[in-house]
């Protein structure tokens, strides 16, 4: 078996199948199955996304999140001291209409912790046991369990008093994690921290101004957390992080170019980035001249998951022809902007769509670096 990185890769996140979406459907809304009937659909239906990826001739297969309502809602409910709590109000995508972002929250109640038992062990375990090539797993990154918690949604009166002392135990949770997806048997593991994004946008950073909170010191503060909860972890793991501007339905909820966090970005000493770069919201290309030269490696998203419109393979070259006067072509690979499915709503696109844009991504890495 090779090892990663990989030319060709994605993020993470699959259109569910339909076997799952109805048994989650009879779960959650009719309560008409119990959890070991949802688990057995999820477990009869999972190994066939893990065909379709090898199929593909991706080396590097995922879950798809298929077990998941959220990419991130569902890993930090099952951490300890974080419960999600549904309240009335609505979220900030734009552009999408009759499909109401689920009213979902995070709030730390407790002291911040990652449990033994924590539920997404087993889930990698699944696709290990499924897998003939590297199997993935995607959890959310530390700047999640920070960014999305309002300040009354704080209940720790630490917390409450010394902003680093969050900080300092995601830290810790996070290095416990690491170190627990490690004696699972992972060797390759990503984390989104899309805010990173999020804070190069004019509206996120007012809003967390407006909070009292200083964006430039957020992004430091972010990448900190991120660098001390990896650096310790065996030399034979690879970390991926990816970073977007939002993605339920087809849709965003940021824009602005990494310039302001890229120094940020590329000290984490994270060993893969999935950069999303399929529309003017993410900027030009500049920020990746401040790519350490080495190991590293950038994985642009020149590949939309928000539409099925099949990207031109001329038109693919010339990016990574434009990239390249800005890092080493040898630094870079391929990977789809995004998840197809976030949430478990999916975006605007079909299995045909999802399945094509996988083999191009697959394709492109062939033509530009003969290999995947």
């Amino acid at each position: 078996m090779s090892h990663p990185p990989y030319r060709a890769d994605h993020v993470g996140s699959l259109l569910r199948p339909a076997a799952i979406a109805e048994a989650r459907r009879k779960y959650y809304q009719e309560k008409s199955i119990g959890a070991d009937a949802l688990k057995a659909a999820e477990d009869a239906a999972i190994p066939a996304l893990i065909r379709m990826q090898e199929e593909v001739g991706l080396k590097a297969v995922t879950d798809g999140e298929a077990r998941r309502s959220f990419w991130h809602y569902d890993f930090m409910g099952m951490l300890d001291g974080l419960d999600i709590v549904q309240r009335d109000t609505g979220g900030s995508f734009k552009g999408f209409q009759g499909v109401a972002l689920p009213p979902v929250f995070p709030a730390i109640t407790g002291k911040l912790g990652f449990p033994d038992d924590h539920p997404m062990l087993e889930h990698f375990r699944f696709v290990a046991a499924n897998t003939r090539v590297t199997p993935k797993i995607s959890i959310p990154g530390p700047s999640c369990c920070h960014f999305r918690v309002a300040k009354e949604d704080i209940a720790v009166p630490a917390y409450q008093d010394d902003p680093q002392a969050i900080f300092d135990d995601l830290v810790a949770t996070y290095r416990k994690a690491v170190a627990a997806f490690y004696a699972a048997g992972c060797r390759y593991l990503q984390m989104d921290d899309i805010f990173f994004a999020y804070l190069c946008d004019p509206k996120h950073r007012a809003d967390k101004a407006a909070e009292g909170l200083d964006p430039d010191w957020l992004i430091e503060r972010y990448s900190w957390m991120l660098r001390e909860a990896i650096k310790d972890r065996p030399a034979d793991m690879m970390i991926g992080m990816h970073m977007c501007r939002g993605n339920f339905r087809s849709t965003h909820a940021a824009e602005g170019a990494y310039d302001m966090a890229a120094e940020a970005i590329f000290s984490t000493g994270v060993d893969i980035f999935f950069m999303e770069y399929d529309t003017d919201r993410a900027g030009g290309l500049e920020p990746l001249s401040l790519l350490p030269k080495g190991n590293q490696r950038v994985l642009p998203g020149f590949i939309t998951t928000k539409t099925g419109h099949l990207e031109d393979m001329d038109w693919l070259k010339s990016k990574f022809e434009e990239a390249s006067k800005y890092c080493d072509i040898n630094q870079l690979g391929i990977a789809p902007q995004c998840g197809f499915a976030s949430t478990e709503a999916g975006n605007a696109v079909t299995e045909d769509d999802q399945r094509r844009k996988l083999e191009l991504v697959v394709r492109c890495a062939e033509e530009i670096w003969g290999e995947v």
